[in-house]
């Protein structure tokens, strides 16, 4: 009987924390149309809408990205400027990213703790890396599994899981729009 509770008390911890944790296999979107192609998509201008959201749903960031995006010399340069309506965060990036393999890719932005390694997957597209992430008055090293899925060759979802731990501690989602 003493096993049977033990056991009952380690599933009452662990069930809720299996419940923050998200997993998407990119394998799953190889043969799905339209295919997402990176350097296309973002070759100009792009508008997102975005919302980050904490642990418990709230949205505490929601923000419009103007992105102005060309190719030099096969590296792709993104010149994001963001505009907050909820929330504060950064007001520029520039990511350079290059590819370096049929489906692979590697990413580079100041803010950003070393390279996010890129794999496409047809209609899908995964960004991984780190991040030094300010909160209040402290900064947290967190790990973005970053998602792209196109819905045409002019629209496309991000949805980006930001961990601490292998915990899930906010989620980002954003539409884009070629313009």
């Amino acid at each position: 009987m003493k096993v049977k509770a033990g056991i009952l008390a380690l599933m009452t911890l662990i069930l809720p924390l299996s419940g923050c944790s998200v997993s998407v296999d990119g394998k799953d979107y190889t043969n799905v149309s339209p295919d997402f192609e990176i350097k296309a998509f973002f070759d100009g201008d792009v508008k997102a809408w975005g919302i980050v959201q904490n642990r418990s749903g709230k949205v505490v960031q929601r923000f419009i990205v103007d992105i102005n995006g060309r190719i030099e010399n096969d590296v792709l340069i993104l010149d994001e400027s963001f505009d907050y309506g909820v929330g504060d965060g950064v007001k520029n990036r520039t990511w350079r990213i290059e590819q370096t393999g049929e489906n692979s890719f590697v990413g580079n932005a100041g803010d950003i703790a070393g390279p996010a390694d890129g794999t496409a997957y047809g209609n899908a597209f995964n960004f991984h890396y780190e991040m030094d992430l300010p909160v209040d008055d402290t900064t947290y090293r967190v790990t973005f599994d970053d998602w792209f899925w196109a819905f045409d060759d002019t629209t496309m979802m991000n949805r980006s899981y930001i961990r601490k731990f292998g915990l899930v501690m906010a989620e980002v989602t954003i539409f884009m729009q070629r313009q």
